[in-house]
């Protein structure tokens, strides 16, 4: 004989926001519902006393899968490329404002990153003529960004003076440091010594910008000057 549950709580759910989130389960970027429910005592099904407010919850919709609302914190993979690359492009906006680009191999070398990190279009004449904005009037920056990127929001203010070089690199890398594996993190400040160094020895300007770039990502001190000196090492 089978005995029939008649008492349980049942939960209706409702949706209050929607979007693109990147779902821990499915391990990519999927659409999500953000939603709120109410639980009831039931009695042979019928609704009858509440039990109070359920979630909210971050539900995937392809996986049914439910999560906490931190789980929109993670940004999806399109979003941290964008944040890749814009970080890249930050970086060595710096390091050419510090070290100057009098060097062809300096420029090379950084037009070449900028274009591998997702800007494929970019030459020496935009790197030149935003570095020539900068040094004019960091105001002037923005602009010049937009017309290389098609977005205003990146690499503002930018300046060779240290303070607000610093707030600009802590900005960029500080929200997408989170996200990256610690050899994530650590490929980024090679990249940069490798622009540095395109023209030999790191200059002091230059050794300032990549201790900072370091401290943005969270690398302890000792990391990043291990990482400096094995970036000048041949291999």
């Amino acid at each position: 004989m089978v005995k029939l549950g008649v008492v349980g709580v049942r939960t209706s759910w409702r949706t209050v926001a929607d979007g693109e989130f990147f779902c821990p389960d499915c391990g990519g970027d999927r659409n999500y519902r953000r939603r709120t429910g109410h639980r009831r005592l039931t009695v042979l099904g019928l609704p009858l006393l509440s039990r109070g407010q359920a979630g909210p919850v971050v539900e995937c919709s392809a996986c049914r899968g439910r999560f906490a609302p931190d789980a929109l914190d993670h940004p999806t993979t399109v979003r941290l490329s964008a944040m890749l690359r814009d970080a890249v492009h930050t970086i060595t906006l710096a390091l050419l404002a510090a070290g100057g680009t009098a060097s062809r191999a300096v420029r090379e070398t950084a037009v070449a990153t900028v274009r591998d990190a997702g800007f494929p279009d970019c030459c020496e004449d935009q790197l030149l003529t935003l570095l020539a904005a900068l040094a004019a009037d960091t105001g002037a920056l923005a602009p010049a960004f937009e017309t290389l990127t098609g977005d205003s929001g990146a690499a503002r203010g930018l300046d060779p003076c240290g303070t607000a070089l610093a707030i600009e690199l802590h900005a960029s890398l500080g929200p997408l440091a989170p996200h990256l594996a610690p050899a994530g993190r650590e490929a980024l400040l090679l990249q940069a010594a490798r622009i540095a160094l395109a023209d030999g020895a790191y200059t002091p300007a230059e050794r300032e910008v990549l201790a900072t770039v370091g401290t943005a990502l969270t690398l302890a001190s000792a990391d990043t000057e291990r990482l400096l000196t094995a970036a000048r090492t041949p291999s």
